[in-house]
């Protein structure tokens, strides 16, 4: 049962993209249509990446004659990515990121880092939303850890110098 559930997993995603899951640990639950991994979990889907302590990848309802799909991916615990999108590659981090593979878009929650890899631009914020189709990053932040958009206006014949955000402060960066 859990060998045919785990190639199900491996088989049957959107647009026949291969899928690759390594963890230390497997649980499947068939009827709840979950399955569970944790301990080191590397995932690598087409160009994305994905590191965690815990990662749970809940599939579409068993019905007859049709594979299942994965609905949702849940990455917890030292997660770390790396998402392509239309035209830009992104890495990241958070305590947890939500990934819905329908809507091709990305949440990053709690301690929410990312950073657009060819403009160095950074981003800070409670919740960071990547959608993959459009390419486009949304941060927030909440009353008490505002967002803060930094970027460097000094030219080559100055000298730079640094601003720090307070503690309680999200902050963006584009350099």
């Amino acid at each position: 049962m859990r060998f045919f559930l785990i190639v199900s997993i491996f088989c049957s995603f959107l647009f026949a993209e291969k899928l690759i899951i390594d963890a230390n640990n497997f649980e499947a639950y068939d009827e709840k249509g979950l399955s569970i991994f944790t301990g080191n979990v590397k995932m690598i889907k087409a160009k994305d990446e994905l590191e965690s302590d815990r990662l749970d990848v809940y599939l579409s309802e068993k019905k007859p004659n049709t594979k299942r799909e994965p609905l949702k991916y849940i990455a917890t615990g030292n997660v770390k990515f790396k998402v392509k999108t239309a035209d830009k590659l992104y890495e990241g981090k958070g305590d947890k990121v939500v990934y819905e593979p329908k809507k091709m878009q990305y949440v990053i929650t709690g301690n929410g880092f990312l950073k657009e890899v060819s403009e160095d631009k950074r981003l800070f914020g409670n919740k960071i939303v990547i959608n993959q189709v459009s390419g486009e990053a949304k941060v927030s932040g909440s009353e008490d850890k505002p967002v803060r958009f930094i970027i460097d206006l000094a030219n080559s014949n100055t000298t730079k110098k640094e601003v720090k955000p307070s503690k309680n402060t999200q902050k963006v960066e584009s350099k």
